[in-house]
C-alpha cells in the first residue's frame, strides 16, 4: 500500500509541475495588446524633480528631435508670473528656485513640439521657510 501512495504522489507532482510549466510559458509568451509601431516618433519625457531644501523644482526634458521647449508659470488668476526658454536642443535640465513667489496656488506648463505638460503647485510659508509643493 505504501508503494501505491508514492506512485500517486509522484503522478500528482509531475502533473502539477507540467501544469505550472505550461502556465509559465503561456504567461511569458503573451503578446502585448498594443501593436508596436516602429515608424512612430518616440515620446518626449518631461520630469519634475522637487528641490525640497531650496524651495523649488528642476525640470528635465528629454526628446528625440531638437526643438524649443518653454516653461511658463501662472498664478491662480492665470497671469504669467515667469516665462523661460528651457532648451532648443534634445535634452535639458534646469532648476527653478521659487521661494521668492508669494504664497498661493500656481501652475507650471512645459510646452514643446510633441506635447504640453501642466502641473499645479503651491507656495506657502511655515514660519521658518517657504515651501514649494507639487502635486
Amino acid at each position: 500500500m505504501g508503494l501505491l501512495k508514492i506512485k500517486r504522489a509522484m503522478k500528482k507532482f509531475i502533473t502539477l509541475t507540467s501544469l505550472f510549466l505550461l502556465l509559465g510559458i503561456g504567461v511569458c509568451s503573451t503578446v502585448s495588446a498594443k501593436p508596436k509601431n516602429h515608424n512612430r516618433r518616440s515620446h518626449e519625457q518631461v520630469s519634475f524633480i522637487p528641490l525640497h531644501q531650496k524651495g523649488g523644482f528642476a525640470i528635465m526634458v528629454d526628446k528625440q528631435q531638437p526643438g524649443k521647449s518653454m516653461v511658463i508659470i501662472y498664478d491662480q488668476d492665470k497671469n504669467v508670473v515667469f516665462k523661460d526658454c528651457l532648451t532648443k536642443g534634445t535634452r535639458a535640465e534646469k532648476k527653478y528656485i521659487l521661494s521668492n513667489l508669494n504664497n498661493g496656488d500656481y501652475t507650471v506648463e512645459v510646452y514643446s513640439k510633441v506635447h504640453d505638460i501642466k502641473t499645479p503647485f503651491y507656495v506657502y510659508d511655515t514660519g521658518q521657510k517657504k515651501i514649494v509643493h507639487m502635486l
